[in-house]
């Protein structure tokens, strides 16, 4: 046997190896850095996901949200909160569970307690753009139009492709009347997701609501202006009194 030949296959099936185990290794071991300083706190397994019970309670809780049983899946949620949170804060599960849980009271029109759910996820996770939309859509169900807009715009403050934000922002400016406003978030909209019909549709709805209220701008001002006229006119012809003539003049100073 030729002792190169086989000192070269060794050293090949060497580094294979080397190659090889720590790949098969991070299938079942995930590191988990801060997202402040980068530094690793943990090391997150199959194993001990499986005996967190804060996991399985929002893993079952997301899985009746998506079956539409929405209030089960708020209890399910409530429990996970009061288990140990320390894992789904790691894996970022408790960013997706504020998330979650807020659109499943939106989903049973209990709108108070959907800004409840969101303030707390904000307290933690104060540039999430979908907590924010959540927020907004629950306070334009209220009918706080202004508070909702205010929430719109930091959801695309901090999400600048957020398609569904753009919508809810151009829907709450047309209802507000602002239509060249809407008419700019629903462009950037349809920039965001060309074949969005929600978006074509209130695009087209914003720019005949803008053409109307110019329309009837213009009208007004015509109006207005002919009135100002008329009462010019009527103030000379009608309410001043008219000046005597020169000859009367001197007719009333002869008489005195």
């Amino acid at each position: 046997m030729d002792f190169r030949k086989f000192s070269t296959i060794l050293a090949i099936f060497l580094l294979a190896v080397l190659i090889v185990q720590p790949v098969l290794s991070a299938v079942n071991v995930t590191d988990v850095f801060s997202q402040s300083n980068g530094t690793k706190i943990g090391s997150i397994t199959p194993d001990n996901i499986e005996k967190d019970a804060a996991t399985n309670f929002y893993n079952s809780g997301d899985v009746l949200v998506v079956k539409g049983d929405y209030a089960n899946a708020i209890t399910r949620f409530d429990q996970a909160l009061a288990e140990n949170t320390t894992m789904i804060k790691k894996t970022d599960a408790l960013l997706f569970l504020y998330r979650d849980k807020a659109y499943a009271q939106i989903q049973l029109g209990k709108f108070d307690d959907a800004i409840a759910t969101v303030d707390a996820g904000l307290a933690l996770y104060p540039k999430d753009a979908m907590l924010w939309n959540n927020r907004g859509y629950a306070l334009y169900s209220l009918g706080k139009t202004q508070d909702a807009l205010t929430d719109y715009d930091s959801a695309v403050s901090f999400d600048r492709n957020y398609t569904i934000a753009y919508i809810n922002q151009g829907d709450v400016l047309s209802q507000m009347g602002r239509y060249s406003e809407a008419v700019a978030a629903y462009t950037r909209a349809n920039e965001t997701d060309p074949f969005n019909i929600a978006a074509s549709d209130g695009l087209t709805a914003a720019k005949k609501g803008e053409a109307s209220s110019s329309m009837n701008t213009t009208i007004l001002l015509v109006i207005v202006l002919i009135v100002a006229a008329g009462i010019v006119v009527w103030f000379v012809k009608v309410r001043k009194p008219a000046e005597p003539a020169p000859e009367e003049k001197k007719t009333k100073s002869r008489k005195k």
